[in-house]
């Protein structure tokens, strides 16, 4: 009796501890982020210049931009002043940070060899919050800080 009982305690730690791998997968951040996204905020420098829905918006023109990774390598990017870039986009996760890279962006965004890079600040299903890396000559040479939202 005591050696079918051991059997049943051996046989159940085994199911339990295969099935520990079972739950759902994490998926990578490039799945996660793959939208369309459009600004929450926007900051450039400091000075917050944009807020979805407010009236008294520095740079209304950000109702203009878009973000849209929705394609698995293919972007199209549209800025505050209504100009529009195709390009690809990637991610590189990392422990010291996580960043999205836009390539290959045709036209080449003023002041740009056709790639900009952005810090990815923090994400969730709703938001992304993110800042370039290098200043944007349309904006006056500032670092500017979107929080986007796909909704």
């Amino acid at each position: 009796m005591r050696n079918i009982s051991l059997f049943f305690v051996f046989a159940l730690i085994v199911m339990v501890g295969g099935c520990s791998g079972c739950g759902p997968k994490t998926k990578p951040l490039s799945e996660l982020i793959a939208k369309a996204w459009t600004p929450q905020t926007v900051r450039e420098a400091s000075t917050l210049v944009y807020t979805k829905g407010g009236t008294n918006n520095i740079k209304a023109g950000y109702t203009n931009f878009k973000l849209d990774l929705s394609n698995a390598t293919n972007v199209t990017f549209k800025e505050f002043d209504n100009n529009s870039f195709a390009g690809t986009w990637a991610v590189t996760e990392a422990a010291t940070g996580n960043k999205l890279t836009l390539s290959n962006l045709n036209p080449k965004p003023t002041g740009t060899d056709g790639t900009i890079e952005f810090t990815i600040n923090s994400y969730s299903d709703s938001q992304l919050d993110i800042t370039r890396t290098t200043s944007n000559q349309k904006t006056g040479g500032t670092i500017n800080n979107y929080v986007l939202t796909n909704q």
